[in-house]
């Protein structure tokens, strides 16, 4: 299985009750997330950016996956991120990347491609329409920093996305929390969201809610279906990047097996196991400790 993976890396600053942390962000977890799903056949491909001064902090698992479309760039951004229990985080970057450089060549040797919004300047949605003009199979996208605009002082802020139809027609598989669901679509109710989008063509539609779980949307001969997986029962430690390791297992799993809820099953699992992770070198260990929960369960 080939895998193609596309979003920013980025610097993080943490702020989390008191404490400083400086840790590699972005599409970062993503890869790490993929790199615990591989089998001998697996390949991933990554397309992204990086920067000297920055790059130790990404080496160790950027090294293990193919780095054809992994560029350098003179500095990649830096996100102050003031994480918060009750409210959604707050994100401050202090320098916007622009789009990334996609490949236009060969696209149908990947079996899926996965998008996130890390920066919410990826991609641009030209660059969408053609990727999928050129690509067959499926598209994940995980809405990310999409859903956020930015003022003066480049604090990133929750805001409706113009014309999200024309992003959406070009995706088979969504990923939004509750938040960046809202910034979709005009509507407020969240199953009248999901039926505007599922009007668009997108296939799936999955919404993480974080301690809560998350569901799955699809829809079948005009009919919707929902699935819900509550959130695995662990002592949280970290809230950063759990939306990126669901993401990445869910979409690894459902090109695997085409199953809607083996892949959420597994996605949360992950997910979970990642919320308890203090380290970045904690993410190596990721399949290992969740083949252990499962033999508790």
């Amino acid at each position: 299985m080939n895998i193609l993976v596309i979003g920013h890396s980025v610097v993080d600053k943490i702020l989390d009750k008191g404490n400083v942390s400086i840790k590699p962000g972005g599409i970062f977890y993503t890869v790490a997330s993929l790199l615990s799903q591989l089998q001998n056949e697996d390949k991933i491909y990554l397309c992204s950016e990086i920067d000297e001064a920055n790059e130790n902090l990404f080496r160790k698992f950027y090294n293990l996956v193919d780095k054809e479309y992994l560029n350098f760039v003179d500095s990649i951004p830096r996100v102050d991120l003031v994480i918060d229990n009750v409210e959604e985080r707050k994100e401050t970057y202090s320098q916007i990347s622009k789009y990334l450089t996609l490949p236009d060549k060969n696209l149908n040797r990947f079996d899926g491609i996965l998008i996130n919004m890390i920066s919410g300047y990826d991609i641009s949605v030209a660059q969408l329409e053609k990727l999928r003009n050129n690509y067959h199979g499926l598209i994940y996208f995980d809405v990310h920093t999409l859903s956020r605009g930015i003022d003066k002082n480049l604090n990133r802020i929750f805001r409706r996305i113009e014309n999200f139809n024309n992003w959406a027609e070009c995706i088979d598989i969504l990923q939004a929390n509750e938040s960046e669901l809202l910034t979709l679509s005009d509507k407020e109710d969240e199953d009248q969201i999901i039926e505007e989008l599922f009007s668009f063509g997108i296939k799936l539609i999955i919404i993480t809610r974080a301690e809560r779980g998350a569901t799955v949307y699809s829809r079948e001969d005009g009919i919707s279906n929902s699935f819900h997986k509550d959130a695995l029962k662990i002592k949280l430690i970290n809230k950063v990047g759990c939306g990126d390791v669901f993401g990445a297992v869910y979409f690894h799993n459902y090109i695997k097996n085409k199953n809607v809820t083996l892949a959420l099953e597994l996605a949360n699992l992950f997910a979970g196991i990642s919320s308890t992770y203090s380290k970045v070198n904690d993410y190596l260990n990721l399949k290992r400790d969740a083949n252990k929960q499962i033999g508790k369960e």
